[in-house]
């Protein structure tokens, strides 16, 4: 009998990160792709990779550090992990590189181009300047560094000039100083008509203006990332908020991982800089093109290109949810399952706005994980603490890098006199549900709402998630007990129709796969998630492609599970899907199930399984589910957008037969299609239609 904790028959977790992040560098390099989009990419892959290296590569330096010697299912140490992934992306910087440099060769085509200081005309230099003195020079940083003068901190993703001076008076005196550009300036100087400065380029030109008495000898730009992981002992913290606020504060001054230098940067720069900075040699990153990726939005970002960019969508409202009949009043008829960012987001926000106006509603319950900036779902929760209605509202202040704009929201919405949940203690709280209660005829009537993805309206236009609006009583019961073990204190955690993480999602995922087993080659599996990482559900599933049953996974991002070995995963067939949008559901076909279709707010990670509170729903509904399946069969056979995973760990790109199916640009089309017939047709077709237009894929 096979071994399957055998660590040839697993992918290690960074590595395969890694290898999702080249899937995104291919879309930068993928020429039927406008300019911009393709740039838009390349600022997404720099994003990545700072995140990266804040949170995964410090936690591997720290156990290498702590000398313990933890590895996965794969059995790779930290120490090995940490060369493999410097290796790795040491040969990736290049094809970095040229990509930036091939784009911006063809943009300059469309009149945008990027030039240094030198590069301009005199007129331009005088306009160049005159920034500098009115925009640069009172809140740049110059810096001394000697004896007298310590080195300064600087603050994670820090960016500024290292500069070599010498004394205009007396030749023989040279010294090196610091320029720190604040992050309130932007990375490039726009001269107008599309023409984007480096900052740095202008910045190095008045360096005797900074320095006055000294001439420049040298200087690199650089640029510093720090671990960014925040350690609360939650044991010891009274004031939860307090702790948090003082953890954001270190995040800006933890060890330095990364050093990223301009191509400029000889050894004896590199060496003034690591005198006092201590970065592994091999974590240092010489770039022969502007630093920071992620600074290319900027460009990204302007209007008057919108035409290099893919074309935009609008999210639609479908029927039921077209017309102007009260929300509630829908729901009370039908279930209602939404795709976004095909069909708007707008019903759920409409939801709670509608519920804090509506004098029925006596409460409104919310878990809220990363809501954005300017949220109207927060405005409408503090309107209707406001007007008088219980709001409980469970915001997780330990969503990373959603810790400060969280806790914002947490102090505004206790200053409007709702019941704030700063999360459980031990536990990220990362279901995504809502419950509101509406007094009728003296009866009390719940409506809930589940889903993939966050409350965030911003991100619901660029990442695909699911949706399921119901006033069942066995969700909206158990959604209410789900609240009460989140406001009280319970031992037991478990659900009746619902499943919750962490006692009860992983043993019934685990159970729905062994279902499938049985039954041998009759059995069938599709399962579209984020990431594939926990040992059981990998082994579970080795299992079932032993017994013969299809295994189907659509896994945008880390897989550790190895597909095509035989005797062990030759039915199990991976897919990422990497296009116009994030794909961010998370949602399960099992074909033998009496439920069979399954969403949730968790993917298959021992994080999410055993270390959140997640919620897994089964979707009753016939129309909903039917719809599901006919979403995981289209993107299973996109050969557009999808990469398949092979046994060794690497991805190829699906080639595409005599008609191509980009699932993403089909889904746009196809509810266009709805949107326009339902002018035409009755309601009542409307679902035929739908059928229609999916099975037609």
């Amino acid at each position: 009998m096979l071994n399957l904790k055998n660590p040839n028959f697993y992918n290690n977790r960074e590595l395969s990160w890694l290898q999702f992040n080249t899937r995104v560098l291919k879309q930068v390099q993928d020429d039927s792709l406008p300019l911009l989009e393709r740039l838009k990419f390349l600022a997404i892959y720099g994003t990545n990779l700072d995140e990266f290296y804040m949170i995964r590569v410090a936690g591997l330096k720290k156990l290498f550090s702590a000398g313990i010697i933890v590895s996965g299912a794969d059995r790779l140490t930290p120490l090995q992990q940490l060369r493999e992934i410097r290796t790795y992306l040491h040969q990736e910087q290049q094809v970095v590189e040229h990509c930036r440099t091939e784009i911006f060769k063809k943009l300059e085509n469309e009149g945008i181009s990027v030039k240094s200081y030198n590069e301009l005309n005199n007129q331009d230099k005088h306009k160049v300047n005159q920034y500098f003195q009115e925009n640069i020079y009172p809140v740049i940083i110059p810096i001394a560094v000697d004896a007298t003068h310590p080195f300064p901190h600087l603050n994670n993703l820090s960016f500024g000039l290292i500069v070599k001076l010498q004394d205009t008076e007396n030749l023989s005196i040279e010294r090196f100083g610091i320029v720190r550009v604040p992050r309130v300036l932007n990375r490039y100087v726009e001269l107008g008509n599309g023409i984007y400065i480096p900052i740095e380029s202008v910045v190095e030109q008045h360096i005797d203006e900074l320095f006055p008495g000294y001439k420049l000898m040298k200087y690199a730009s650089f640029r510093v990332t720090r671990n960014a992981d925040i350690e609360i002992e939650e044991e010891e913290a009274d004031d939860f908020m307090e702790i948090l606020e003082e953890g954001l504060k270190l995040r800006r001054k933890g060890e330095m991982v990364r050093l990223e230098v301009g191509s400029n940067a000889d050894s004896e720069i590199i060496n003034f800089f690591n005198r006092h900075a201590n970065i592994y040699k091999d974590d240092i990153y010489t770039f022969h093109t502007d630093l920071n990726l992620s600074s290319l939005w900027q460009i990204v970002g302007n209007k008057d290109y919108a035409h290099l960019l893919s074309p935009s969508f609008k999210p639609k409202n479908l029927p039921p949810l077209d017309g102007n009949e009260n929300i509630f009043g829908v729901l009370d008829k039908q279930d209602i399952f939404m795709y976004h960012p095909y069909e708007s987001f707008e019903p759920i926000v409409k939801l709670i706005q509608t519920a804090a106006k509506d004098p029925d509603v006596v409460s409104i319950k919310m878990t809220l994980y990363r809501s954005g900036q300017n949220s109207p779902i927060v405005k409408a929760l503090m309107d209707a603490s406001e007007s008088g209605k219980q709001v409980t509202v469970m915001v997780e202040l330990k969503a990373r890098f959603d810790e400060e704009n969280n806790l914002i929201w947490a102090k505004a919405l206790e200053k409007s006199g709702a019941h704030v949940i700063y999360g459980i203690k031990g536990l990220k709280v990362h279901a995504k549900a809502a419950l509101v209660t509406r007094r009728i005829n003296g009866r009390l009537k719940q409506y809930a709402h589940l889903g993939t993805g966050n409350y965030n309206p911003s991100t619901a236009k660029i990442y695909t998630d699911m949706s399921y609006m119901t006033s069942k009583d066995v969700v909206t019961n158990d959604l209410t007990r789900f609240f009460h073990f989140l406001t009280g204190f319970s031992k037991k955690g478990k659900l009746n129709e619902l499943y919750m993480a962490p006692s009860q999602i992983k043993p019934k995922i685990l159970s729905l796969i062994h279902n499938e087993t049985r039954q041998g080659e009759n059995g069938r599996i599709i399962a579209k998630i984020n990431s594939l990482v926990d040992d059981d559900v990998i082994r579970a599933l080795y299992k079932a492609s032993q017994a013969g049953v299809k295994v189907d996974l659509i896994v945008r991002g880390i897989c550790c599970l190895k597909p095509g070995i035989e005797g062990v995963s030759e039915n199990i067939r991976v897919i990422s899907i990497l296009g116009k949008y994030l794909e961010h559901a998370r949602t399960f076909y099992f074909k033998n199930d009496a439920s069979q279709v399954y969403i949730s707010s968790a993917d298959w990670m021992p994080r999410n399984l055993v270390r959140r509170i997640e919620l897994l729903t089964a979707v009753k509904d016939e129309n909903a589910k039917k719809k599901i399946i006919q979403i995981l069969n289209l993107q299973c056979s996109d050969n557009v957008l999808a990469h398949e995973l092979q046994s060794d760990g690497t991805y190829t790109k699906v080639k595409a037969d005599e008609r191509s199916i980009n699932s993403h640009k089909l889904l746009e089309e196809y509810v266009n299609k709805i949107t326009k017939a339902t002018r035409k047709e009755s309601s009542t077709n409307i679902q035929h239609l739908v059928e229609r237009l999916f099975i037609e894929s």
